[in-house]
């Protein structure tokens, strides 16, 4: 075990500093899937058991016992922004599980507004073109049971596709791994590594269509952008505990920690990482009706007057399910508490059992 652990943070040091590195790349991939979970701040890395899981921890694919489909749409920016996300989960056996997710978050029918001026200085409203900007995330998952009792390890292949109109696209891949751990008391732990070889994506810019803009202001050469960027890793460790009052009803706690190894404006922050912790609830009601509440994304905002003022992000949920069928709705940053935007969400959840 002590020869595979340096063997992969000797591949980790290689990638971090071979390449130049960024702070945020690829972020749409780090918004988060199912209402479920956004109701409770994202802390689901420890008891997160469903489809979803391929996203959250995919060791949790493990608890999946048939089939199960999952869908989510949500809005930003007055609706200008889309990000939709579909997966699809099976057991394999009684031992292993695997699953396949697709993330597409796109801005639609953006005004080319690079040629409206001609050659001879005249506004030509003709040559105003739409294009879209769109990335795609796909991962596909795998999960197995360890030989010790309640210890499961999960783990993610990503194909990252960026695309800005006919300027530029790009390819990455990347790879994530999560471990998964209950008692007997319903207590879980979980622990999510993220990007753990790092995510490279390389860039293909069309010199042609950035020929048009080059000298667009004038006196303001514009020069190539780097073609390859590096999405560093991120971990996250979660614990919850399940608390069951009666037949009826019950209650889920769960707190996360989420760490990247970057210095920014988080709660902890230092020049080696940053933590973030996240804090989630769900109240149940006969296993059908969810009320969910959750704080996170803890940040020292910093103010006009210089001064830093901490500021979260709470966030509210509902869910329904019935005979296999679930009904998520969650609203993200009630009251414009932080500077996070705020976000309506749902999502469904079909689990292949009522076929049957």
């Amino acid at each position: 075990m002590k020869v595979y652990i340096s063997a992969l943070f000797c591949l980790l040091s290689i990638s971090l500093f071979g390449q130049t590195t960024r702070k945020y790349s690829n972020e749409f991939m780090n918004i988060g899937v199912d209402a479920a979970a956004l109701g409770m701040s994202s802390a689901v890395t420890s008891h997160t058991s469903d489809v979803n899981a391929g996203y959250w921890n995919p060791a949790g694919l493990l608890s999946i016992e048939d089939n199960q489909l999952a869908l989510m749409h949500s809005s930003y920016f007055a609706n200008i922004a889309n990000y939709d996300y579909a997966a699809f989960a099976m057991p394999l056996d009684n031992r292993s599980a695997i699953g396949i997710s697709l993330i597409r978050f796109a801005v639609d029918d953006i005004l080319n507004t690079t040629q409206l001026i001609d050659e001879q200085g005249n506004i030509n409203y003709d040559r105003i073109s739409l294009f879209s900007t769109a990335d795609y995330g796909l991962t596909f998952s795998y999960a197995r049971e360890l030989p010790v009792q309640g210890l499961n390890y999960g783990v993610n292949a990503k194909v990252i596709r960026r695309v800005i109109g006919d300027f530029a696209s790009s390819w990455g891949f990347g790879l994530d791994a999560g471990i998964h751990f209950e008692t007997n008391n319903n207590w879980k732990f979980g622990v999510m590594a993220r990007d753990i070889t790092t995510t490279f994506n390389a860039w293909a810019i069309d010199e042609g269509e950035f020929e048009k803009i080059r000298n667009a202001v004038e006196g303001q050469n514009q020069e190539l952008p780097e073609s390859t960027e590096i999405t560093i890793p991120k971990l996250q460790i979660g614990i919850s505990k399940l608390f069951e009052f009666n037949v009826d009803y019950t209650l889920l706690a769960a707190a996360n920690l989420n760490m990247r190894f970057e210095e920014n404006n988080d709660i902890i922050s230092t020049s080696f990482a940053s933590i973030n912790p996240a804090l989630g609830f769900e109240f149940g009601y006969i296993d059908m009706v969810y009320l969910r509440a959750g704080m996170g994304n803890f940040q020292n905002e910093l103010q006009i007057d210089n001064t830093e003022q901490l500021t979260f992000q709470p966030s509210f949920g509902v869910g329904f399910k019935y005979n296999g069928v679930q009904i998520d709705y969650a609203f993200t940053d009630i009251g414009d508490q932080s500077v996070a935007l705020y976000s309506n969400v749902f999502s469904l959840k079909l689990d292949f059992s009522i076929f049957r």
